[in-house]
């Protein structure tokens, strides 16, 4: 902290240094805000310059490592998808042949229609065995558009 207080101390000796250099007398007889945004300016863009050109001072460095490391945070693991659920299709529904919009339609699933999971995702896209009518079809669907067989119909 007192090494970036430091650098923007002499960052502003420098810009009132340049600027009585650089910049019309006038500017200087009486505040305004043409001298103010010279020196904001001035001591940010040189401060800034000087902390990333200057290495840290090893002092710095030691008080940003921690002294011993940190426990590691196990994040939660993805919902497992049941290798075989039988879900709602509650409105018309795009079977796929691939997981994404752009793939090829296979086919429409009616809503209404049921459809079992086999196991396999990407992302929101669940593979599905679709089966309505005496047709029975293998594609992709977006999961968003399917409700458990168990859940109530709305």
């Amino acid at each position: 902290m007192a090494y970036a207080i430091g650098a923007f101390i002499l960052a502003l000796l420098l810009t009132l240094a340049l600027a009585s250099f650089l910049t019309p007398a006038r500017w200087w007889r009486r505040p305004n805000v043409k001298a103010l945004a010279v020196l904001a300016a001035g001591t940010w863009g040189i401060g800034s310059l000087l902390l990333a050109l200057a290495p840290e001072p090893a002092a710095a460095r030691a008080a940003s490592v921690p002294a011993a490391p940190a426990a590691p945070v196990a994040s939660p693991a993805p919902p497992v998808l049941p290798t075989q659920s039988t879900y709602l299709v509650f409105e018309d529904l795009n079977l796929r042949a691939a997981a994404g919009i752009h793939a090829r339609r296979l086919a429409l699933v009616p809503a209404g229609a049921t459809v079992t999971t086999t196991g396999a995702r990407d992302g929101d896209w669940w593979q599905v065995r679709a089966e309505f009518g005496k047709r029975r079809v293998d594609g992709w669907v977006s999961s968003l558009w399917l409700r458990r067989a168990e859940e109530a119909h709305r």
